[in-house]
């Protein structure tokens, strides 16, 4: 079986050591966690953990279903780069100097659609959105010029298709009337 990018969108109780078991569970089966984000989702008090991974599609189903398995959790899907629309974030640091003494910099945020975030005497920050391989792109051609720091943020994803964890939470949340 070939392996393949897959997004894993975990709904869940937002409880302590969820995390770990999770992460643990991908241990167990030596897979790397390529990425990782968690954060409220679109459920009052439920939490949305988003996981990157590239496996085999045997695998990721084995996966879904040992974390389906933890008590806190309410679901667990998992979809393709094909089935989801996602993005990752990214800070750079640059020396200041560079913004104004070097014209390709200027390019490089001109051509990736970045934005200077601030402006200070000794750096400036540039921040990029977008697919991985375009924060690794723009990573390449700032690399030459020195890069001070710089952080990416995990994956955001949303499936193409609706999931229905929102019409089966329904039926469990009361009427608010």
């Amino acid at each position: 079986m070939e392996k393949q990018w897959f997004t894993i969108s975990v709904y869940s109780e937002n409880n302590v050591g969820l995390l770990n078991r999770i992460s643990g569970i991908f241990l167990k089966r030596h897979i790397n966690i390529e990425g990782l984000n968690v954060s409220k989702s679109e459920i009052d008090n439920v939490s949305k953990f988003t996981i990157v991974v590239n496996t085999t599609d045997k695998w990721v189903k084995n996966i879904v279903g040992q974390i389906e398995k933890q008590i806190e959790v309410i679901k667990a899907f998992y979809h393709t780069d094909d089935e989801t629309i996602y993005q990752e974030s990214a800070l750079f640091k640059i020396d200041s100097a560079l913004l104004f003494d070097e014209r390709q910099i200027q390019n490089i945020i001109k051509e990736s659609n970045s934005q200077i975030v601030t402006v200070a005497r000794e750096f400036f920050v540039l921040a990029k959105s977008g697919r991985r391989n375009e924060i690794d792109e723009m990573h390449e051609q700032l690399k030459p010029f020195g890069i001070m720091q710089f952080v990416r943020s995990g994956r955001i994803s949303v499936s193409k298709e609706e999931m229905q964890i929102s019409a089966m939470l329904k039926e469990f949340q009361p009427n608010h009337n």
